[in-house]
């Protein structure tokens, strides 16, 4: 279970605060019978100010707090590029990659195409993929991609050796029936639907590529 947000009284403050700030505002316009310029100024200065602590804390609240139960992934950064690819493969795929790594969770990440590692990116594991395993198998059949929420705690996390040994969470996304996208988080059920259809969105981009090309990667 996640542990309490410590700032979430602080985050409160400044909607209270504003809320309260506010309703006193109204409540001494009511009791001002004569009601002079100066104080019409100040009320709606107040007014103003008011809504801008309400809105400060709204804001705070969108501010998630990092995760108590991500980690520090065991391993180097890396890039590493399957040899001879042609130029719009390797531009193609570090796009994708930098924008997986920097817009979602992930942290480690594995583009494996027609039998081959294209790519790894991110945390590096200990070793490439060269065999997959029995999920990416059915990822590729039913080309429908797979949500692991919490690895650790997942049978079937053998399998993923190529990752780093501490990888929280993996989404399998398929690249059609010919390749698969592998992503590792570094928390579990981190991802959120919004990263699951941006990953999705990204891996329909790849798959056309890696198609449109199919035949001179087939036949490195």
């Amino acid at each position: 279970m996640a542990a309490a947000d410590p700032n979430r009284v602080l985050r409160l403050m400044p909607i209270v605060v504003g809320i309260l700030a506010g309703s006193l505002l109204l409540i001494n316009r009511f009791l001002t019978p004569n009601l002079t310029d100066a104080q019409a100024r100040s009320d709606a200065l107040g007014v103003i100010l008011s809504a801008l602590l309400v809105l400060t804390g709204l804001i705070w609240q969108r501010i998630q707090p990092r995760s108590p139960d991500s980690v520090v992934l065991n391993g180097t950064e890396g890039f590493e590029l399957a040899p001879d690819l042609p130029d719009t493969i390797q531009t193609e795929l570090a796009w994708a990659s930098h924008l997986l790594l920097t817009n979602t969770v992930t942290r480690s990440l594995i583009v494996w195409y027609d039998s081959k590692m294209l790519l790894r990116r991110g945390v590096l594991g200990p070793g490439p993929l060269t065999t997959p395993g029995t999920i990416v198998q059915r990822v590729l059949q039913t080309q429908k991609p797979i949500y692991l929420v919490n690895l650790q705690i997942y049978p079937g996390k053998i399998e993923f050796d190529y990752l780093p040994d501490n990888t929280q969470g993996v989404i399998c996304q398929p690249l059609g029936n010919r390749g698969v996208l592998i992503l590792g988080a570094n928390a579990p059920r981190s991802y959120t639907r919004q990263d699951e259809n941006w990953i999705s969105g990204i891996a329909d981009k790849l798959e056309n590529t890696l198609e449109a090309a199919g035949t001179v990667l087939s036949n490195e």
